[in-house]
């Protein structure tokens, strides 16, 4: 089924046809997790002739779409990559305007997440955002915690170095503190003292904007993850590029370091 979607990917006139692209794909085989670095709204804004904030308060409009499509197919996460660690370097008007921006999300898009009964969690060093982002997703997590329909990860003030770091500091307190050996440390001890404790790690790991790179995203999580990339703009990201994404995933055989299906050799 997935080989016949390549005939109608995109039409002659260039127009995409979401309908056709949801009817491809297998809902058996939906990832369980899909992870997005939301990347390509300052140069969207600059090519443009806008300032950068322009370009991130237009990738709104790409996120709410996302979400909705994913709750729709029943997609158990979705991680979006918000804010990083390194982000705080930017131009201080820029770091404010995503801050503002932010705030104005949770509080415009809570209802409706709630309705559809999203989950909303955030992951990152959240204690070193400003105290009014503190506050919104605070918010957010306990208007939201009893919600069984898609768990949403806003990745804010995250870096994968910085949760490794993390979880190393909780794992040696509690070698300290004799409540666990050194010889008890294996990976599955350290997943559980990630930011995504309890979570699958990714399946689909989707960059936009052409960029080659995970941006220290997820690292430990992404060491098998199927990766999707394209030359789209965040801004510009829609459901229909979420379905190729997921089309595409779907026409992939994961091995997770193991031989091709009827393959014995080398």
């Amino acid at each position: 089924m997935i080989k016949k979607l390549f005939s109608f990917w995109q039409k002659e006139d260039g127009v995409k046809d979401a309908d056709r692209l949801m009817q491809a794909i297998d809902r058996e085989r939906l990832p369980k997790h899909i992870a997005i670095i939301m990347d390509g709204n300052g140069r969207w804004a600059q090519r443009r002739g806008m300032p950068r904030p322009y370009g991130h308060k237009a990738g709104v409009e790409s996120l709410r779409d996302i979400v909705k499509v994913c709750n729709q197919l029943k997609i158990p996460v979705l991680t979006v990559y918000a804010f990083s660690t390194e982000n705080w370097k930017r131009p201080r008007e820029e770091v404010n305007a995503l801050m503002d921006l932010l705030v104005q999300y949770v509080y415009q898009e809570i209802d409706d997440l709630d309705q559809n009964k999203v989950q909303v969690r955030a992951i990152g060093r959240i204690h070193k955002l400003p105290e009014k982002c503190r506050r919104a997703v605070a918010f957010a997590r306990e208007r939201t915690a009893d919600n069984d329909g898609l768990i949403f990860n806003l990745a804010l003030n995250y870096g994968g170095r910085s949760e490794l770091v993390d979880a190393t500091r909780a794992i040696a307190k509690k070698v300290l503190a004799q409540q666990i050996s050194v010889e008890n440390i294996d990976e599955q001890l350290i997943s559980s003292h990630l930011y995504t404790a309890g979570l699958p790690d990714p399946d689909l790991l989707i960059r936009p904007s052409g960029d080659f790179r995970i941006s220290n995203f997820l690292i430990w999580q992404l060491a098998y993850t199927e990766f999707w990339l394209t030359d789209v703009m965040w801004p510009d990201f829609r459901r229909e590029d979420l379905l190729r994404a997921i089309c595409d995933y779907q026409n992939r055989e994961r091995r997770f370091g193991g031989l091709k299906r009827g393959n014995n050799k080398r």
